[in-house]
């Protein structure tokens, strides 16, 4: 299909799915306005230098596969590039009250202490499993009980899931949030061999492996940063509200911007603000909310602490990415970061830095509380787990009221919602992690997805 004349392009939402589609859609021709409510673009992507400590509020660090790695290369940005150190390889969970190493290859499984002898053997025999085609959706707890033990969901599935949304693997759709082990148990039976056979593909395309792990020499804001600098001078506005869409052709939008009600047409209007913003937005001139009922998908809270202690204030040796905490450990942390051996500059020389993650699905109420009582409530947890001693040097709280979008069972529903409002309005688009994934690169891809279907019409 060929691309349509350039037109005058809203962007509701200037996080990296925003920002992405705005400097595609300028690189393609199109004149883009970009509406921001909060003071800056870039989402939930903020990284702060101060006092010698680099650490982030929002994502740490992104894998660099080929979406990523593109937008990189446009943005001229790979002298910038920092990769994980080699010792990110290493992950830990806790088992019994101390971070043990996840085995890396099946010699380390079968040698490991993580799990017992009915979790390896349900591995292995689990290749054998034959193609099943589920027609109702299941939590991902339920599909991996199905195939492999309790033990597994508990001591793996559990302090993943805790660490990639903050969420419960209870509550989480396999087709929405997992849609590749979803097809590879209808495909394959076995996850294990549908999951093979998927790497497998991929390297047949030219991609090698798992992504590697990278950020930037001055934190991932400078992706964001970069790809706001790049739109022309002007076409970002920041303290902009956008509270209502009129549909015709052209669309006409209405916005609050330093207390002043504005409005302005558009050919075409993109929205790829969080859920929330969008259940916010009227449509029409009656005032109906055709996305309201987004505002009841799952957001748990999350609160992240960056410590900074002296070295030798820490037993733990930090040789890794950092370690994850199972719910039938009973601790009060989701996580710990190992965040200056992750990424050169985190931490002055002599000290070292850690990011814990509290809260999420598991125990929503600790992440509402102050930074001090937080501090306190995880004092135990960090004695045990990194050996630490003493208060910590430096100290940076970030909250997040509703952090992560919950893919659960029936999020269908939403999706619907957002499918039937663009069929009933040509020339309106959505996405972001509300529709399209939560990762930073699922987040890049949906922005030029979106890009692309504004241009074939």
């Amino acid at each position: 299909m060929t691309a349509r004349k350039s037109t005058h392009v809203a962007i509701v939402g200037a996080g990296i799915t925003g920002l992405t589609a705005a400097l595609r859609l300028h690189e393609q021709g199109h004149r883009v306005t970009v509406f921001e409510r909060g003071p800056q673009p870039g989402g939930s992507i903020r990284s702060t230098s101060e006092e010698g400590w680099l650490y982030e509020a929002g994502p740490n660090s992104l894998q660099y596969g080929p979406e990523v790695k593109q937008l990189v290369t446009t943005l001229g940005l790979e002298a910038e590039l920092t990769p994980a150190a080699p010792q990110a390889k290493r992950r830990f969970l806790v088992r019994d009250g101390r971070f043990v190493a996840v085995p890396s290859s099946p010699p380390a499984l079968i040698k490991s202490k993580l799990f017992g002898a009915r979790t390896k053997f349900s591995l292995l025999g689990e290749l054998f499993t034959r193609p099943r085609i589920r027609t109702a959706d299941l939590s991902l707890a339920e599909l991996v009980r199905s195939h492999f033990t309790q033990e597994l969901v508990d001591y793996a599935v559990n302090p993943l899931i805790a660490g990639i949304y903050a969420g419960d693997p209870e509550k989480l759709s396999v087709r929405h949030a997992f849609p590749a082990l979803w097809a590879a148990e209808r495909s394959h039976g076995s996850l294990i061999r549908g999951m093979m056979a998927g790497a497998k593909a991929r390297k047949a395309t030219g991609q090698s492996g798992v992504p590697p792990i990278v950020s930037f020499r001055r934190g991932l804001q400078t992706l964001t940063d970069a790809l706001a600098a790049r739109l022309p001078a002007g076409s970002v506005l920041t303290g902009a509200t956008v509270e209502t869409l009129l549909p015709g052709q052209p669309h006409r939008l209405v916005w609050q911007q330093n207390g002043q009600s504005q409005s302005g047409e558009f050919d075409t209007v993109v929205l790829a603000a969080p859920a929330t913003a969008l259940s916010q937005l009227t449509v029409g001139s009656l005032g109906e909310r055709p996305l309201a009922t987004l505002e009841n998908i799952p957001h748990p809270p999350v609160s992240s602490l960056f410590l900074g202690y002296r070295r030798d204030q820490i037993a733990h040796p930090l040789d890794g990415f950092g370690g994850l905490v199972p719910a039938v450990e009973r601790r009060n942390v989701l996580g710990i970061l190992f965040s200056s051996t992750l990424f050169p500059g985190r931490a002055p020389e002599g000290h070292v830095a850690l990011t814990i993650f509290v809260g999420g699905m598991r125990q929503p109420d600790h992440a509402r509380l102050a930074p001090e009582a937080l501090l306190r409530l995880i004092d135990r947890d960090l004695q045990d787990l990194v050996g630490a001693k003493g208060a910590p040097v430096f100290m940076r709280h970030t909250h997040w009221p509703r952090a992560i979008p919950q893919y659960i069972p029936g999020f269908e529903r939403w999706l619907d919602q957002m499918t039937a409002l663009e069929a009933r309005h040509p020339g309106l688009f959505i996405g972001g992690n509300a529709r399209d994934g939560i990762s930073v690169p699922d987040c890049i891809k949906s922005g030029t997805r979106l890009a692309e279907r504004v241009s074939q019409g």
